[in-house]
């Protein structure tokens, strides 16, 4: 099978022919049909977040926003057949006995395994998964409107549901990228006022297209007061870029009592006044992807047409030059490989 390999960290991914897989008793055999391209992919071919660098597997197959159909199935298998629809997310396996597993947060379990990272990911014409960790693509979605959705769209749902949004209430979505987009439309889904944050013009005007209420380019004097002139700040600042300064000025904008939603994640640590935290009685909370359970209730959402990821198809010898054009900030929503 084709396959775009990662052999050594923060060097191109190589192009090869690899044998095909063959599914465990537990697993399910999958051809590929699209894979997002999610920045994490990038930060973990890089190598640059230590935490995951450790248990990165060498050499990998890269991606985890996995759509296809169903190859065939290990001899355990009962809850899917050849021909089906499924889709792949970050969370390759829980151990489902944990007390993060029991209580709804699967998504801290201490055995968790993490596809594209400790085992091999869509950037392949197949790709092994559990067959209990894999999810059904309803009809009403193509293979590349719901790729994305297995990381990108789940991602921000569970920020929004962790940071308990509520309809009324207004949200700044700090960054109008991959995430960013897709976080405006399901603010305006669950019926908040939606107002979105960019260093560009071009990714505000994008974000007009996608709901966003209102737009303020933090590249002006003092975007924190243009923030708060609507409706005096945001309940929700939820960062979506990995940019520290997006940081310092989400939790400057926000109303008394609000909450700052850590999504974007930064090489650099981020700082943060305890003083400004006391005064404003700020709360912070963040969010890794999402249960099986939220990605069920994204890629209902999508069906309904509530939700519908910009993208764009490249075929997957071109990852490489995706990855060049994500370190250059040169991507409007999503790029999807298709095979």
């Amino acid at each position: 099978m084709k396959a775009a390999v990662l052999r050594t960290l923060a060097e191109p991914l190589t192009h090869e022919e690899l044998p095909q897989p063959e599914p465990a008793a537990d697993e399910v055999l999958i051809r590929v049909k699209a894979c997002g391209v999610c920045h994490s992919d990038l930060h973990i071919a890089l190598g640059e977040w230590s935490q995951l660098k450790g248990i990165t597997k060498l050499p990998l197959i890269p991606g985890h926003e996995i759509a296809g159909v169903v190859e065939s199935v290990g001899a355990n298998v009962t809850n899917f057949k050849p021909g089906d629809r499924v889709g792949v997310p970050w969370l390759h396996y829980t151990c489902g006995t944990c007390e993060y597993c029991q209580s709804g947060r699967e998504t801290l379990c201490g055995k968790q395994q993490i596809t594209g990272v400790m085992v091999d990911g869509g950037f392949a014409e197949f790709v092994k998964a559990k067959a209990s960790h894999t999810v059904r693509v309803p009809d009403a979605l193509s293979f590349e409107e719901a790729a994305p959705l297995m990381c990108a769209g789940l991602t921000v749902y569970k920020a929004m549901r962790v940071a308990e949004a509520k309809a009324g209430q207004r949200l700044a979505v700090f960054g109008v990228g991959g995430l960013g987009h897709l976080a405006i439309q399901l603010g305006k889904a669950l019926g908040l006022e939606v107002g979105a944050l960019d260093v560009n013009n071009d990714k505000l005007a994008f974000a007009k297209e996608c709901g966003a209420d209102w737009t303020v380019n933090v590249t002006a004097e003092a975007p924190h007061k243009l923030i708060k002139s609507q409706g005096g700040g945001p309940h929700i600042a939820m960062v979506t870029s990995g940019n520290t300064v997006a940081y310092d000025l989400a939790l400057r904008s926000l109303r008394k009592g609000g909450t700052l939603a850590v999504v974007g994640m930064t090489p650099q640590p981020i700082s943060v006044s305890t003083v400004a935290l006391v005064s404003g009685e700020f709360r912070i909370v963040s969010s890794a992807v999402g249960t099986r359970a939220d990605l069920e209730a994204v890629l209902a959402m999508a069906a309904e047409g509530k939700l519908k990821c910009h993208y764009e198809t490249r075929p997957l010898e071109a990852i490489n030059e995706v990855f060049d054009a994500m370190k250059a900030g040169q991507l409007t929503g999503r790029v999807v490989l298709t095979l």
